[in-house]
């Protein structure tokens, strides 16, 4: 019998009393779970990094530092530091010097995919509470919404697309105004999905007319799918057809055959498998493990009139991603994002996407851990790349200063700040160097990488 049981049968998603029988339901007992858990990691980050800031202050020098910590043991050295410097007044003075927040009810908006996780996860398992927020999450129905909410600061804070706030600052596709991306929210984590009926059909040169579904034009999505079929010989402007289609709708538009596949966001590539209506072609991290997808973002204006309330917020954000980062945490995460108000998805298909072991559609059963992962540093090297392919596609035209909308777009400075604040782990560098499909990409030389491309718009 399959271990995969299927995530519609009522037994599976009502359950029976909790573990411990103090709550109606394992769900519920989960749900309290994450509370307690959320509360532990906030004060244990918190503690931590009032600890950290501690020892660097009376060991200045790295090597220093290390030594005493090897002679002493952690313990004994944090200890010995907690015996003459009141370390429980420093994280009182800590929080009473983030200063007052300028805005406490904010409203984020979010589409209902797994990419937006720890933007999710943060409002049940109370991230933005702790930062003194009272956060409104708006499901919204699609890309141009989001954009277009944001752009009417209907929205204090959003989900986006990694490629939107650059399209949003450019002026592409909408009126410009300067957004910026503080948080990666997901890197990896889609797929191209193909109809049953193309299962004889695997090699993407057997493509020539097929339909295929992608979210929003500014989307990784497009920009993957685009990269894989010109690498297997196709031109994606004339020998597929590609369709904006909303995230929620892409099964219902497969099932129908209106589209032969898709590259989309989990958890519709697994529901299109659980539907027996689709399969996983391939995994979008085969074609660039570690590529960016969604973003936390807000627009320019509202950090500079906000600045305590965005720091809050991005306190918030990046412990949730930390925690969302954990594999043990991720059948709870799996929980408390399922219900109605958030993703509306049976718990057992968010647990396939989130632990990544999961049916393929092809009779196989994969275990991929990392098929998606919450890293939530912003590289401008992501940013760089992301333009050559609207400048490769024809969304942008003439001259483009790849570094400086990389650098005023995606906030690696505040992101290393922040993440510091936390003692979060964070790279020394903004840039980086990464393969798509084997090929280096160089973010210093974005137009020798535009260059390299036989089946290319630009001239």
């Amino acid at each position: 019998m399959s271990a995969f049981k299927n995530p519609f049968d009522p037994d599976v998603r009502l359950g029976a009393a909790c573990s411990c029988g103090r709550h109606a339901s394992q769900a519920e007992h989960d749900a309290a779970a994450g509370d307690d858990l959320a509360d532990n990691s906030l004060e244990a980050l918190n503690r931590r990094a009032i600890e950290s800031a501690a020892m660097r202050a009376l060991f200045p020098r790295d090597e220093t530092r290390r030594r005493f910590i090897g002679a002493v043991g952690a313990s004994t050295a944090m200890a010995a530091v907690s015996s003459f410097i009141p370390l429980g007044a420093l994280a009182a003075m800590a929080q009473e010097k983030q200063g007052a927040l300028e805005k406490k009810d904010l409203k984020i908006g979010f589409i209902p995919i797994t990419c937006a996780t720890p933007l999710i996860m943060a409002d049940p398992l109370g991230f933005y509470k702790k930062q003194g927020l009272s956060v409104t999450l708006n499901k919204t129905a699609g890309w141009a919404l989001i954009r277009d909410k944001m752009l009417n600061r209907e929205h204090d804070a959003s989900h986006f697309l990694s490629p939107m706030p650059l399209a949003i600052t450019m002026g592409l596709g909408s009126a410009a105004q300067p957004m910026d991306v503080a948080t990666i929210q997901n890197i990896n984590g889609q797929a191209i999905v193909l109809a049953n009926k193309h299962k004889d059909r695997r090699d993407p040169k057997q493509w020539k007319g097929f339909r295929f579904g992608i979210p929003f034009d500014y989307s990784i999505h497009n920009m993957l799918l685009r990269y894989y079929v010109a690498e297997h010989g196709l031109d994606p402007d004339t020998d597929i057809q590609l369709r904006v289609t909303p995230p929620p709708e892409l099964v219902a538009n497969l099932r129908a055959g209106n589209i032969d596949g898709f590259l989309g966001p989990d958890p519709f590539n697994q529901r299109a498998v659980v539907d027996d209506v689709g399969f996983i072609h391939i995994l979008s991290k085969e074609i660039w493990d570690g590529h960016p997808c969604c973003a936390f973002g807000v627009s320019s204006a509202f950090i500079r009139e906000n600045p305590n309330t965005f720091a809050a917020l991005y306190r918030a954000v990046l412990l949730a991603a930390q925690m969302a980062r954990d594999p043990k945490n991720r059948p709870l995460i799996a929980t408390v994002i399922a219900p109605a108000n958030y993703l509306n998805q049976p718990v057992p298909l968010l647990e396939q996407v989130l632990i990544g072991k999961f049916p393929d559609g092809l009779g196989n059963v994969r275990n991929v851990p990392d098929r998606v992962d919450f890293d939530p540093f912003p590289w401008q090297s992501m940013a760089v790349w992301m333009l050559t392919q609207m400048k490769r596609w024809g969304y942008v035209k003439g001259e483009v200063n790849y570094k400086q909308i990389a650098e005023d777009v995606f906030l690696a400075t505040d992101a290393r700040k922040r993440m510091a604040e936390l003692d979060m782990k964070a790279p020394a560098s903004n840039y980086q160097k990464f393969k798509v499909m084997g090929k280096e990409f160089d973010p210093a030389q974005p137009e020798k990488y535009l260059a390299s491309f036989a089946i290319r718009k630009m001239a």
